[in-house]
């Protein structure tokens, strides 16, 4: 049975899920619909938002080492495998996940102590969308052997104005890993201009 997270809860993910060594992250959202009157009467019409989820790997300080440890869609992998992106989505409709994140526990080297799941808005001043066309955006985390749901974080906040959201994180605690619902908006016209935050 998934657990539903509200904002800033945190979850210990492997205590609870014996033999837990990979899991997805999945990424979730849908643009918000305006009613757009025409010719032949009143229709939906949602704009066409390219949102992109990426992970940044952070060591103990908070810090990346460099923008090698960036997981997005301009680098699928990390250097050392353990985190592998699963390719943009252009579009954002239709159901399920737009974009999902691996990690193989395994693979995670010692200095990396935290993994940031984030989401942006591709080319977002060009043209001048935010996160308050957004809705319905969610992360949750599944066991990769079976698909089961460990825990889902529905973002229920207002992010207008904002053009990327930090939504949660996976951390390492007394040999466990867990989960942060962070829920937190910011002003990014790129990810790499938020990765480098952390540089």
């Amino acid at each position: 049975m998934t657990i539903s997270l509200v904002k800033g809860q945190k979850i210990d993910l492997t205590k609870g899920n014996i033999g837990l060594t990979s899991m997805t992250i999945g990424l979730g959202w849908d643009p918000v619909s305006t009613e757009k009157k025409g010719f032949f009467g009143t229709k939906k019409v949602a704009p066409n938002i390219d949102c992109d989820a990426s992970a940044i790997l952070l060591d103990a300080n908070g810090k990346l080492s460099g923008m090698q440890n960036l997981v997005c869609f301009h680098n699928l992998t990390s250097p050392c495998g353990s985190v592998r992106h699963s390719g943009d989505n252009l579009t954002g409709e239709g159901e399920g996940d737009d974009e999902q994140i691996q990690i193989d526990l395994n693979k995670i080297p010692a200095d990396v102590h935290r993994i940031l799941a984030c989401v942006n808005i591709y080319q977002c001043e060009q043209r001048g969308q935010d996160f308050g066309m957004i809705q319905s955006a969610y992360i949750r985390v599944m066991n990769s052997q079976d698909d089961k749901e460990l825990c889902r974080f529905n973002l229920t906040d207002s992010y207008a104005g904002m053009t990327a959201l930090i939504v949660g994180e996976l951390y390492r605690n007394q040999g466990e890993w867990k989960f942060n619902a962070i829920g937190e908006g910011a002003h990014a016209a790129h990810i790499n201009i938020l990765a480098q935050r952390y540089s």
